[in-house]
């Protein structure tokens, strides 16, 4: 099984980095794990409606090429499906038991993602109605992720 993590710009913060990385050493004994960054667009402050559009655009093309048909893709959107930790657990043990190997999740950039993105992926979750700077939302479900393997195994990493 692989996990592969998509999301658009660059981790600057030191503390998320080292979060990721530890969540990412932890998670190897479960899956092979991958994160890959994609290149913002720069967005003026008061772009237009068609220049947003255009930026998502050229981010969605950067993120479905980093897609194979086979992934089960999972995009972070605040319209999609809210899952309790153990809910997540279930839906990624149900995922792989229905023949996918690879599960991608993809986090956007600060205009979120294309609606061709979102027709793509197979499931949009929501991890609440907060905004958080999606820098932090990558640390936030790398963790979630562990913990949905900790779930599995039983383990009182999850009280």
């Amino acid at each position: 099984m692989k996990i592969k993590v998509i999301s658009v710009g660059k981790l600057k913060e030191k503390y998320l980095k080292d979060g990721i990385a530890e969540y990412s050493k932890r998670l190897a004994r479960f899956t092979k794990f991958e994160s890959i960054e994609l290149l913002d667009e720069k967005t003026p402050d008061k772009a237009s409606a068609a220049e947003n559009q255009k930026i998502l655009e050229k981010e969605a093309q950067r993120i479905l090429s980093k897609i194979a048909d086979r992934e089960f893709v999972i995009a972070l959107a605040i319209e999609g499906q809210q899952f309790p930790s153990e809910k997540f657990s279930e839906m990624i043990e149900e995922t792989t038991m229905k023949g996918y190997s690879d599960i991608t999740f993809i986090i956007g950039g600060s205009l979120g993602l294309a609606p061709i993105v979102k027709d793509r992926a197979n499931l949009l979750i929501s991890f609440g109605k907060l905004t958080l700077p999606h820098q932090l939302m990558r640390l936030v479900l790398v963790e979630q992720i562990y913990r949905s393997f900790m779930i599995q195994q039983g383990s009182p990493y999850h009280k």
